[in-house]
């Protein structure tokens, strides 16, 4: 069409956006914020601590056979030491290892090789479809493995006076890796800061001869 000055009128279009850009980048902002969500997730580490003692109540201290005791005593700069049964100064010598997965975890994998085996085929079972059960049941059957076992280390934690905090966490994730059912956290004697400090002192004396 023309107007009165002879001119073509414009066409009038529709006036529309492509929103095809727009569903892509909510999609991915949707997934963005689902990552995001599950990454922040807090980590919570499982401690099993004895139950709190009622006011002027005491108890007696499990008896603990000697042959299942295994000390562990966290030592400066990552160290780890270990020795089994109890503590003799005049014959007690300090295994030094520390938190790879041939140092401490293979100590407790091989007193620990039975309840391990029993759990490591329990949750194959479970993966595999042979026992139908939910995740809580699943925890509770383990936890109930680890309650019946009359075999395994019974591990006490020590910490020698310079060690870190960090290894205290550490400790305990190799404790539930290799699923040690009876450990605790306990305070070091006068005969186990002794051992330690004779093992740094031989560590020191080797290290001393090696370089000359």
């Amino acid at each position: 069409e023309k107007s009165r000055g002879g001119k073509k009128k414009p066409k009038k279009g529709d006036a529309r956006v492509d929103m095809t850009p727009m569903v892509d980048l909510m999609s991915l902002l949707i997934t963005f914020f689902m990552l995001t969500a599950a990454f922040s997730k807090p980590k919570v580490m499982e401690i099993v601590l004895p139950e709190k003692l009622k006011k002027d109540e005491t108890v007696e201290p499990p008896k603990i056979a000697e042959s299942r005791t295994l000390n562990i005593i966290l030592g400066p700069d990552d160290k780890v030491y270990w020795y089994p049964g109890k503590a003799d100064p005049e014959v007690t010598v300090l295994q030094e290892t520390d938190f790879s997965a041939e140092g401490i975890r293979r100590v407790l994998l091989e007193r620990n090789r039975a309840l391990f085996r029993k759990i490591d085929q329990f949750e194959k079972d479970v993966i595999s479809g042979k026992i139908d059960i939910k995740q809580d049941s699943m925890r509770s059957a383990i936890s109930q493995l680890k309650k019946d076992d009359d075999t395994g280390p019974i591990v006490l934690i020590k910490a020698y006076k310079t060690s870190k905090y960090k290894n205290f966490v550490d400790i305990i994730d190799e404790m539930s890796i290799v699923g040690i059912a009876r450990y605790t956290f306990t305070d070091i004697d006068w005969i186990e800061e002794k051992l330690v400090v004779d093992a740094i002192n031989r560590e020191q004396a080797t290290s001393s001869g090696s370089a000359q």
